[in-house]
């Protein structure tokens, strides 16, 4: 594949590809990342292969291949978890399910599980391999436990051996047969178990039942002009969605009932939060750099709308965060001067005039009426995202395209 013609970039990388090594990431960040050949080798308690990261064909294919002729060792608690039925059924029929299972490896359900603490908990200060893509502390169901992030060959070789193990070192030459697999050009599907959509007269009269524990999902009004609001929090870099959204079985069994769930928002970060922030009845964040960081659950920003928040204001903000704040109305602005985050403090009472009028030129101006001064905060929003905050969410802004398309 070649560029287009006449194109340009930012920026250029030159990758030696006879120097890349098999990689490690370390805890308690994604990227406290080195090779596997510089880390200390500690004895293994867990392994888990797969989720919905890392999970392919190609993925558990090499993993097996890895493990044929071998046997999970006697001190290691294997698991492995693929991240669909139809590659799943490929992949039994090709043997490499049979492979895994001669290897003493146990297949999980398809399904969200040990990844963010449902199952599969580690031992007490124990350590645990994984091919998923986060090892914050206590992400996995235990805050002594070490979590180590690496490829699914790794995991494979590592669960053998019972220590931080590379393919090759197990394998030796015989490590060439990975590079033998390919993703399949067509799966299986069987999609009898999907219901099709009622017309429309008939989808109309059907009656959602809810149990005790499933509460409507709390939609927030569109932004005022006017904005007065209390900092209800004020965190640190690298707060993660399992800081706003604890993840456990026991938290994922909320789901569907945010205020229960939002009772618990900050809770291993500020156990006080909930409360105030409900007291104060509308609140602004203030954050660090790369706010939200970690799992997608958009949860993280449902719970904090729930209990009154406006505003995220932060150094910077992750990506895939910044887009649930957006979808659920909390309007995320970064600091124009980061060295303004350190003359706010918790408590203090931001105002914002015209608020959605300086939306709309992608610059507000923030007063701390407590302090009587002023700072800027960018608004780095595309049209379609602005649209959607000025509407006071996806789901309002939906229903007006809507009424619309229906008018």
């Amino acid at each position: 594949m070649l560029p287009d013609e006449g194109c340009s970039y930012d920026g250029e990388m030159e990758i030696n590809l006879s120097e890349l090594e098999p990689l490690i990431a370390c805890p308690h960040q994604p990227d406290n990342v080195t090779t596997i050949r510089e880390v200390e080798k500690k004895k293994v308690q867990q392994v888990m292969i797969g989720s919905c990261t890392n999970a392919s064909y190609r993925d558990i294919a090499r993993a097996a291949l890895v493990l044929k002729g071998h046997h999970v060792h006697e001190d290691v608690s294997c698991t492995c978890a693929i991240s669909s039925r139809q590659i799943y059924k490929q992949l039994m029929r090709d043997g490499y399910v049979e492979m895994l299972m001669d290897a003493g490896v146990r297949l999980l359900e398809l399904a969200c599980g040990p990844c963010c603490a449902i199952g599969q908990s580690p031992a007490t200060n124990g350590v645990a391999v994984r091919t998923t893509n986060r090892n914050f502390r206590g992400r996995a169901g235990n805050p002594t436990a070490q979590v180590y992030l690496v490829s699914p060959e790794s995991a494979a070789a590592t669960a053998v051996t019972g220590t931080f193990t590379t393919a090759r070192e197990l394998m030796g030459e015989d490590v060439k047969i990975l590079d033998q697999v390919k993703e399949p050009e067509s799966y299986p599907v069987d999609d009898s178990m999907i219901i099709p959509p009622l017309p429309q007269e008939e989808a109309a009269r059907v009656e959602i039942v809810r149990g005790p524990n499933i509460k409507p999902l709390p939609i927030p009004d569109a932004p005022e002009q006017y904005l007065n609001a209390k900092i209800s929090l004020k965190t640190v870099d690298n707060i993660t969605t399992d800081d706003i959204t604890p993840a456990s079985a026991e938290f994922s069994s909320m789901r569907s009932n945010i205020p229960l769930m939002s009772q618990y928002c900050y809770h291993r970060y500020d156990p006080d939060f909930a409360a105030r922030a409900k007291e104060l009845g509308k609140s602004i964040i203030i954050g660090g750099e790369n706010y939200g960081q970690g799992s997608s659950r958009e949860h993280a920003a449902i719970n904090p709308m729930y209990l009154g928040v406006k505003v995220v204001i932060a150094k910077s903000i992750a990506r895939i965060h910044k887009g649930n704040l957006v979808n659920h109305g909390i309007i995320p602005m970064i600091f124009a001067d980061p060295a303004d985050y350190d003359k706010l403090e918790l408590m203090d009472e931001l105002e914002i005039e015209n608020l959605r009028e300086q939306l709309k030129t992608r610059k507000v101006t923030v007063r701390d009426k407590t302090k009587d001064v002023s700072f800027q905060a960018k608004v780095e929003l595309s049209d379609s995202e602005l649209e959607v905050i000025l509407c006071g969410g996806q789901l309002r802004y939906l229903k007006e395209q809507l009424a619309k398309v229906e008018g």
